[in-house]
C-alpha cells in the first residue's frame, strides 16, 4: 500500500482522483491549498504526491521545490489543464518526476502513479544501500588504500548475485564483517545472517547443527530440532574457518550446494532450502586440496568468487582512519568520550607489523582507552611489547647498514644479546596478540607448541635469574 497526497484547490478533481487511486489500496490524503500540502510533506511521509499547477496560494512548482528540499526520494506529478512544452520541461527540470494534462483517462493515471510509486522506491532503495555501505565501512573495513578498495569493489560486485563466496584471510582481518556487507548490500539483506565457526563444533554434533534433528535420532534428542541451513532459509548462511570441517562434513554440505535440499538426522524426508553460503577461512585451501585434507569438489564448488582481504600491515595507510573509527566504536562501547591518539602514537601504530590486524588494532585502542585517564593517549597508553618489537628490528636493520666491516660495529655490540632481545620481544608480542594462548603465539610466529613453551620457560627463567642476582 502506497501513501498519496492529493494538491488541488477544486473538491470535485481530489474526488476523482481519489475515487481513481483507492481502488488500487492506495491510502490517500487531501489538501486544497499549497500551505496544506507543504505543511503535510514536512510533517508526514508520502510515498507520492499529485499537484495542480495554479493553486490560489502558491505553484506546483513550488510544491516540487518543497518535496525536493525535504525528501529527494519522494516523486511528484504535476497536474495542469493548460499544458504547454515550455511548462512541461521547466517543471522536470525544477524536479517534478512527471507531468499530466488535464483531462486525463484514468488508465493514464494509474500509469504515471505506478511509474512514480516505482521511481521512489528505487531512490529509495538506493538510498538504503548507501547507508549500509557507509555502516559497513564504519565497522572497520574503511581505508583508501588500493587493496582495500579493491576489496570493496568485489564486494559490490557480487553482493547482487546468489554466487557462493570463498573470503580468505589472515586471522582478524576482518571475515565476517565482508560476508556481513555481502548479505546487508544483496537482496536478501531483509532475510536472516547466521553466522556459524566450523571450528566449535564437534564433529559428531556438526551435521545436527547443520541440518537439525528428529526426536530421538540420538542421546539426548528428547525434541525435533531445526538446522542453521533451515535458520537461514532465504537468508544468507556464513561457514567461517571451513577448512576445520571433517571430510565426512565436507561431502554432506558438498550435497546441499548442489541439490538445495537437506535431510534431518533421523528423518528420510527431504527439505528444500534456498540459502546463499559464504565461507571463510585463514588456510590455504588449495594446499590443503593438494595434501588431502579438504575435497576438491567442494573447493571448487565454494571458490566460485574469491575476496582475499590484505593484512593490516601491507595497507598501513588505513591505520590512521581505522584509529579513528575504533576509537569511535569503542568509546560508544565503554560509553565514555572518545579521545584521540597523539601524533607519535598513531606513527608507531603505523610501523607495528600487526599480527592480530584489525581485531588487535581494536584491542590495543581498547586497553589504552581502559588503562589509560589521559584526554590524549600517548606512546605510554600502548603495551610495551608493541614499541619493543618496533625498535629493535630497526636497531638491528640500522647495524646491518653500517656494518660494511666489522671495524664499524658499535663498541659493546654483542649479537647473541641483540638477537635474544628481539626474539624475547617477538615472542611477547605473539603471546598477547594471541590472548595467552600459546597453540595460537606458536603458530603466528612458525614455532612449534614444545618449542615455543621451551624459549618462553628459557627466558621467564633467565629473568628468575638476573631479579635473584
Amino acid at each position: 500500500m502506497a501513501r498519496i497526497l492529493i494538491i488541488d484547490d477544486e473538491a470535485h478533481m481530489r474526488r476523482i482522483l481519489s475515487a481513481n487511486l483507492a481502488p488500487a489500496g492506495h491510502e490517500i490524503t487531501e489538501a486544497k491549498a499549497a500551505a496544506e500540502g507543504k505543511r503535510l510533506i514536512l510533517n508526514d511521509d508520502f510515498d507520492v504526491v499529485l499537484v495542480d499547477q495554479w493553486i490560489p496560494d502558491g505553484t506546483g512548482l513550488d510544491v516540487v521545490a518543497c518535496a525536493r528540499q525535504t525528501d529527494p526520494t519522494l516523486s511528484v506529478v504535476m497536474l495542469t489543464a493548460m499544458a504547454t512544452v515550455e511548462l512541461a520541461v521547466k517543471a522536470m527540470r525544477e524536479g517534478a518526476f512527471d507531468f499530466l494534462a488535464k483531462p486525463f483517462e484514468p488508465d493514464v493515471l494509474l500509469s504515471a502513479v505506478q511509474r512514480a510509486l516505482e521511481h521512489t522506491a528505487l531512490l529509495r532503495e538506493n538510498q538504503r544501500l548507501k547507508r549500509e555501505a557507509r555502516q559497513f565501512d564504519s565497522t572497520g573495513i574503511a581505508g583508501s588504500s588500493a587493496s582495500i578498495k579493491s576489496v570493496r569493489a568485489m564486494i559490490a560486485m557480487v553482493a547482487p548475485t546468489n554466487a557462493t563466496v570463498l573470503i580468505t584471510g589472515e586471522t582478524g582481518t576482518g571475515k565476517e564483517l565482508v560476508a556481513r556487507a555481502i548479505h546487508n548490500l544483496s537482496p536478501r539483506a531483509a532475510r536472516p545472517f547466521v553466522p556459524v565457526n566450523c571450528a566449535a563444533f564437534a564433529d559428531p554434533l556438526f551435521e545436527s547443527e547443520l541440518f537439525g534433528h528428529e526426536r530421538g535420532a540420538f542421546t539426548g534428542a528428547d525434541r525435533s530440532r531445526q538446522g542453521l541451513f533451515e535458520a537461514a532459509n532465504e537468508g544468507t548462511l556464513f561457514l567461517d574457518e571451513i577448512a576445520e570441517m571433517s571430510l565426512l562434513a565436507q561431502a554432506k554440505l558438498l550435497r546441499v550446494l548442489t541439490e538445495g535440499q537437506i535431510m534431518r538426522v533421523g528423518s528420510t524426508l527431504l527439505h528444500k532450502v534456498n540459502v546463499r553460503v559464504l565461507v571463510a577461512t585463514h588456510r590455504d585451501l588449495a594446499a590443503m586440496v593438494e595434501e588431502g585434507s579438504f575435497r576438491q569438489d567442494l573447493y571448487y564448488r565454494l571458490a566460485v568468487v574469491l575476496v582475499a582481504i590484505p593484512p593490516l600491515r601491507k595497507r598501513a595507510e588505513d591505520i590512521p582512519v581505522l584509529i579513528e573509527k575504533l576509537s569511535q566504536q569503542v568509546a560508544r562501547d565503554l560509553t565514555v568520550p572518545q579521545r584521540r591518539f597523539s601524533a607519535d602514537t598513531i606513527a608507531r601504530l603505523r610501523d607495528y607489523p600487526f599480527p592480530g590486524n584489525v581485531r588487535e588494532l581494536r584491542n590495543i585502542i581498547e586497553r589504552a582507552y581502559i588503562l589509560s585517564a589521559s584526554e590524549v593517549l600517548g606512546l605510554d597508553s600502548l603495551a610495551p611489547s608493541i614499541g619493543a618489537l618496533e625498535v629493535l628490528p630497526q636497531f638491528g636493520a640500522g647495524i646491518c647498514a653500517n656494518c660494511e666491516s666489522l671495524q664499524n660495529l658499535p663498541d659493546g655490540f654483542e649479537l647473541p644479546k641483540l638477537l635474544e632481545e628481539m626474539e624475547l620481544a617477538i615472542i611477547r608480542n605473539a603471546l598477547e596478540a594471541a590472548g595467552g594462548v600459546q597453540a595460537e603465539a606458536a603458530r603466528r610466529v612458525g614455532l612449534s607448541r614444545s618449542m615455543f613453551s621451551y624459549k618462553l620457560a628459557k627466558y621467564a627463567d633467565r629473568g628468575k635469574s638476573s631479579t635473584e642476582s
